[in-house]
């Protein structure tokens, strides 16, 4: 089991006009309506109806074939009588039926092909579903993060109102520069600019999680605030255990089961098969009724009709060995991205808690420390303003780097299908 370390987020307050009452959705709410409504996942589960119906008939004999004609009678029609002179008439008016009957084995064979073939079909769909749950993650804590920069926006909007002010009326009283007051004027159409491009982005996070769920793009929900940073240090990343995990992998394995069933299904089309025909003639004129029963077999295992089964199996041998290798391929591609991830977000974890435990604190220690200062007339507000610039800086870093620490373990959840 993983160890978990959870980590609360903080309430932001993200355009409240636009989201008043709106319904706020957490990731499982999100997940849900995609696994319902999304129409890529109904596709899959449109085929895989489709082949387990298709399924239903692999059992089922050819259809029994029936003629209905005249035989062996002549064009003139008075020689179908006799003529009272010795000569019986000619000409018979014929029915006839012909079945074959299947092979048990080809039947078994061919039951165990098509019951299977929607299991690949379901791993595909799981593979789907775990991209479709990559995007929702990656839009959602985008979403979050952006939320939680309006937030510092917010204050930092306060805070340089509080310095404008401040730089006014000490302009009026002689104690200050004008040019500060531009200075913080111009520090605060910044703040509203990035507002805006933020408010921007987060609508079309919106868009893109209503179009994962299938809904009106424009209607109006908001995020919950929660998140998990996770350990993964007790993950293990073997071929046996990324086997099992990760949807693909299962799919290229069903696919190789698949292939030997085929194999297995040619190889009892090489087996004889065995028919009856049934022929009833009513003679014309005064000859007795007639009939004839035959037996009949086919001989696939001839060579000038073998060559194609033989052929194919070959061919499936081979597509089975292609697929072992894609298989080793994916497995040998998801160790090293996950193994190149997991570094990374290691190095990530200790970035952010050098920002949480040391760069902020020192930096609002400073900010407050000038602001006192700036308060009691001992620092100017050159000071105050750079002391905030520097926070404001590495606030604003700090969520750019949680951004990234989330990103990065959201991609490994989706590397290793990690629900």
């Amino acid at each position: 089991m993983m160890r978990i370390s959870k980590i609360t987020g903080i309430v932001a307050l993200v355009c409240s006009a636009f989201y008043s009452g709106a319904q706020v959705m957490d990731l499982d709410s999100i997940f849900n309506s995609i696994r319902q409504n999304n129409p890529g996942l109904k596709m899959y589960d449109a085929d895989i109806r489709s082949m387990d119906e298709a399924a239903k008939g692999a059992r089922s004999w050819m259809p029994p074939e029936i003629a209905v004609g005249f035989f062996m009678t002549p064009y003139d029609t008075k020689m179908w009588k006799g003529d009272g002179m010795g000569s019986p008439g000619m000409g018979q008016f014929m029915f006839s039926v012909q079945q074959m009957f299947p092979n048990k084995s080809q039947l078994d064979a061919q039951s165990k092909y098509m019951l299977a073939m929607s299991s690949v079909e379901k791993e595909k769909k799981d593979y789907t579903l775990n991209e479709l749950h990559a995007d929702a993650k990656k839009n959602y804590y985008e979403w979050m993060m952006d939320n939680r920069k309006i937030s510092i926006l917010a204050q930092d909007e306060k805070l340089l109102n509080f310095m404008i002010e401040s730089a006014e009326l000490r302009y009026k009283n002689g104690m200050g520069k004008i040019s500060a007051y531009y200075k913080v004027k111009a520090a605060l159409g910044n703040v509203e600019s990035e507002r805006i491009m933020l408010g921007g982005e987060i609508k079309q996070k919106r868009i893109m999680l209503n179009m994962l769920m299938n809904r009106d793009k424009q209607l109006l929900f908001d995020i919950d605030t929660f998140y998990l940073i996770k350990d993964y240090s007790a993950l293990s990343l073997d071929s046996a255990t990324l086997s099992t995990t990760r949807s693909d992998i299962k799919a290229i394995e069903k696919n190789i089961q698949l292939n030997y069933l085929q194999i297995n299904l040619e190889r009892t089309k090489l087996k004889p098969e065995f028919g009856v025909k049934y022929d009833n003639g009513i003679a014309f004129g005064d000859n007795p009724p007639v009939f004839s029963l035959m037996g009949m077999v086919k001989i696939p295992i001839a060579p000038w009709s073998s060559k194609m089964y033989k052929a194919n199996i070959e061919s499936y041998k081979w597509r089975s060995e292609s697929l072992n290798q894609q298989k080793s391929m994916v497995i040998n591609e998801a160790q090293g991205m996950t193994v190149s991830m997991l570094e990374d977000i290691d190095a990530k974890k200790k970035q952010v808690k050098l920002y949480e435990n040391n760069i902020i604190p020192a930096l609002m220690k400073n900010y407050q420390t000038m602001q006192l200062g700036f308060e009691q007339n001992t620092e100017d507000i050159f000071m105050l303003f750079d002391a905030w610039e520097t926070l404001n800086r590495k606030q604003l870093e700090y969520i750019d780097q949680l951004r990234q620490l989330l990103l990065m373990q959201s991609e490994v959840e989706r590397l290793l299908e990690i629900k």
